[in-house]
Parts: C-alpha cells; structure tokens; sequence
C-alpha cells in the first residue's frame, strides 16, 4: 500500500492554508471514475465472464488501462506495469481531463527514460476490482445497481488472471518484461508463478512474499474505519448527496496507511514537533503540523477513490500468499526462473526487506545470487516512486539481460 500518485510521494512538508482551500467542500459519495466522465488517456477491454478464486463470478469484466509506444511485427517488446493499492493506470502523461495529476512514474516509463516507450510497448492497467475505470464496487450490475457490497472477495491472483485475459485481447503472447511495485509486487510475483512461460524479465519492487499477520491486523484497523463510518450503509451509498457519503471513514483509512508509507526518520526530520500554527497544540486547540498532514491528504484522497473499492483492494492485498496451495514459498517460487530483480528499501516498514531476502533467497532467476537489491532511502516504503534514479539504475540492469 502506498501513495502511488506524483501529488502524494513528494516529499512531505508543511500544509499551506492554499492546500486546504482545495479541500474545502462537501466531498462526493464517491471518488471513483463513472461512465460519463472524461476518458482521457484511458482505453477498455472488455474480457467476458470471470470466475473468482473464493467463490461468486461477474458475467462481464472491463478492464481499464493506458498504453505508450507501439507494439512491434514481433509482438515481443511489451512491459506490463502494475501499480499499488491506491494507484491507476495513469503512470506516464500530463494531467489534464481524466487525469488530475501527471503521470506517477514519470521520470521512470517515457521516451529515453530507462522504460523506454521509443523502444517498448508499454501497458499499465488499472487492477479488477480498482474505482478508475476497471470493473469494481462502483461499476454497475446487471440490475443498475452498483455491485457495492456484492461485488466478490478478489485477491491478488484473480487480478493476474484478468491481467492474463487483457494481454490475450492485446495480442501479448509474453512480456519482454513485468514490473510492478508494493501491491503491483504483488501481482508481479504471481505472474512469474502462475504464467512463467509468458514473462521474460520480472521486476517485484517493495513487496513480500507473503501478507503477514502484522501486516493483515494494520489492515483489518483501516478496514474497520471504513465500515463503521455511519454513512457507509454497508456498502450501499452510491445515491448519497455531497458529504453524506462514507469520507470520514475513507479518510480515516487513508491516514492509518499513510503513516506506513514513510520512514519514522522523515517524519521527525520533517515535522519534529511543530506547530502547524500560532495555536498552540498543547490543550488550546491547535494542531501539531504531522496531524495536518495526515489529515489534509486524508480528505484529498476521497475525492479520487471508492470507499467499497479500498476494502476489496485491502481484502486483496491479505490474500496474497504466493505458497497458497503449493507447498512452501521455496516450491511456489522454484517456477520463476526468468531474469527477475527483487528490489527492497532500507526504511520500509510496511513491507520490510526481510521479506524480500525471502523472495530472493527462493527465485532461481533472481540477477543478484540469493539477496535482494537493497536501497537505502529516508523516504521509507514510497521510496520507489520518488528516488527515480537509483530506481532506474536497477531496472536498467535487468532490461539489459
């Protein structure tokens, strides 16, 4: 879980009283992107039925997504990019209608950058399940109605096998490479799992293994916020007027999350314990600039998410067990013998490197013998979308095998 759009992964400051006029209003019941709404770079591929891991099936998946460069006669230069819980599809580009913000890996996917879109053809989808355009809570059933609620417990692997049907409907036999980073990790790593034989390289940036018990309880906390939120009305909100939607409890979510995507180093280098203003936070009223923060970008991130898509997207993030039904993660992980690097970050604490010298220690393909690259960052967990040239080296390094 992490930022995962250029606005947020800057690094941390003070709010301004300019930040908070943009917040000011009565957020939507929902942040999710709607038919109607501008396209902007966003295509759609429809994929037909699709039958879920734990049970239940939708009888049409769309799924969203961008594409840069051009595919070649060969068919044999397509990188797929899977982004993490909060992102989308919008990984290269300017803002504009559809895209509030610019592209979130910019310095890292465009022409001459080290994923090249002169040379590869490169797709980013945004993940099943997900509020941008790909079928989720907020897409509409057959009855006209929003699925809400109803909409089936996916994990990681179901949103692989949709992934798997959108490269069949591109014409991608194999991709020259697969990256993805935090959640996107996640998926990286199954592809190398389930499709092997369709995955020249794999990038797995910021990820574990498996979602520990740690992990999952964090979790379980923000899911919680969610569905406790008064407005929330399991799941059923759609139809709610401006601020009488579940916000308070996304943003709640949002601010619980965010505390893991950074280092405890940056945050007491960057706020320490000052005040936000002249009030003093000691028992007058004011606040400590930290909590500023946290709130301004929690109730930011409810005008671009989906309160139900956030709990399928977190309930799919505790499913991820790559050893789930096949053996120990040493077995699971024997079928990834591609060129692949596994990336860690040195201030991580939400998923820290230890599982990634797990993943390392078990993929005979990994370009580093049996250890993770480890990146020493102050910018914890976010460090992969925000040190772009130290990210780039690596990549460089794998793209050249």
């Amino acid at each position: 879980m992490d930022s995962q759009r250029l606005d947020d992964t800057v690094p941390w400051s003070f709010i301004t009283e300019a930040d908070n006029r943009t917040v000011i209003g009565r957020p939507p019941a929902t942040g999710a992107w709607r038919d109607g709404d501008p396209a902007g770079s966003r295509q759609f591929a429809t994929l037909g039925a699709l039958s879920f891991e734990a049970g239940g099936s939708l009888p049409l998946v769309r799924i969203a997504y961008e594409t840069w460069g051009t595919l070649n006669e060969n068919h044999d230069n397509a990188v797929l990019i899977l982004h993490a819980l909060t992102g989308d599809s919008h990984v290269h580009g300017p803002a504009g209608d559809g895209h509030p913000t610019a592209g979130w890996w910019e310095e890292i996917v465009g022409p001459q950058k080290v994923i090249d879109t002169d040379r590869y053809f490169v797709v980013a989808p945004n993940m099943l399940g997900g509020c941008q355009g790909s079928t989720g809570p907020s897409s509409f059933a057959p009855d006209g109605s929003e699925w809400g609620a109803r909409f089936p417990y996916t994990t990681i692997r179901d949103q692989v096998v949709a992934q798997a049907q959108l490269a069949d409907t591109l014409g991608v036999a194999v991709w020259a490479a697969v990256v993805g980073g935090s959640m996107g990790g996640m998926h990286a790593l199954e592809w190398g799992t389930i499709y092997p034989e369709r995955v020249e390289r794999l990038a797995i940036l910021a990820a574990p293994p498996v979602t520990t018990a740690d992990q999952i309880a964090q979790n379980t906390v923000q899911i919680e916020a969610i569905r406790t939120d008064p407005h929330f009305h399991g799941g059923s909100y759609y139809d709610a007027s401006y601020g009488n939607g579940p916000y308070r409890g996304l943003a709640l979510a949002r601010r619980l999350a965010m505390i893991n995507y950074r280092s405890p180093h940056e945050l007491n280098t960057r706020f320490a314990r000052s005040w936000q203003s002249e009030i003093s936070p000691l028992g007058n009223g004011g606040r400590f600039a930290v909590e500023s923060y946290i709130d301004f970008h929690g109730n930011k991130f409810t005008r671009r998410f989906d309160a139900n898509s956030y709990t399928v997207l977190v309930e799919a993030m505790n499913s991820h067990d790559v050893s789930r039904g096949r053996g120990s993660i040493d077995e699971a992980c024997s079928r990834v013998t591609m060129p692949t690097l596994v990336l860690g970050i040195d201030s991580d604490r939400l998923f820290p490197v230890s599982g990634q010298e797990i993943i390392a220690a078990a993929v005979p393909g990994n370009i580093d013998g049996d250890k993770p690259v480890v990146m020493s960052s102050d910018f914890g967990h976010d460090a992969f979308l925000i040190e772009n040239t130290l990210v780039s080296q690596q990549l460089a390094r794998l793209l050249s095998i």
